[in-house]
């Protein structure tokens, strides 16, 4: 399926709340990433974005719509040549192959355009998906955390998958 990576635009609104309004979705992510999810998260989300000074947080724009979202983000300090990678994708467009291709690209593009060594994810222990999918994506798993995240009122395991500039 195809797709196309780009910025967030006001006009996204409506398929972001429709799309990001889902448990299955924000029980997997932090709780940035609220739920139930309003408009009013959408504006927020929508300003924040588009007011990152560098392109790196992008809409997954499928057959016209935003139909997910993509972002790296730095870190600070001495971890400075770090991101981490955040990423989610509406429920119908799952297991069609389009992440692990979105991935990819923005992990080309962080190497290309950011002083960086290293991105990293930190997917939940329970989210069997998204490990495979980072494995498919060139991540390696480079640590375990156990009961680390809370959320939703249950402990998970967090797992730490990075990826190197070659």
């Amino acid at each position: 399926m195809e797709f196309r990576l780009r910025s967030w635009t006001i006009d996204d609104l409506d398929n972001l709340v429709k799309y990001a309004n889902n448990y299955k979705i924000a029980r997997n992510l932090t709780n940035k990433f609220p739920y139930p999810y309003t408009k009013q998260d959408g504006v927020n989300f929508i300003n924040f974005a588009s007011n990152v000074s560098e392109n790196r947080i992008f809409a997954i724009e499928i057959d016209g719509k935003a139909c997910g979202g993509i972002g790296l983000h730095p870190q600070s300090d001495i971890q400075c040549k770090n991101v981490e990678i955040g990423y989610w994708l509406a429920e119908p467009f799952w297991g069609r192959g389009i992440m692990t291709k979105a991935i990819k690209e923005v992990v080309a593009h962080g190497f290309a355009n950011m002083e960086i060594d290293r991105i990293f994810a930190r997917p939940f222990g329970s989210n069997i998906a998204s490990q495979k999918l980072l494995e498919k994506s060139g991540f390696v798993l480079e640590a375990k955390f156990d009961k680390t995240f809370f959320k939703f009122g249950e402990y998970e395991d967090e797992l730490i998958y990075a990826v190197r500039r070659r």
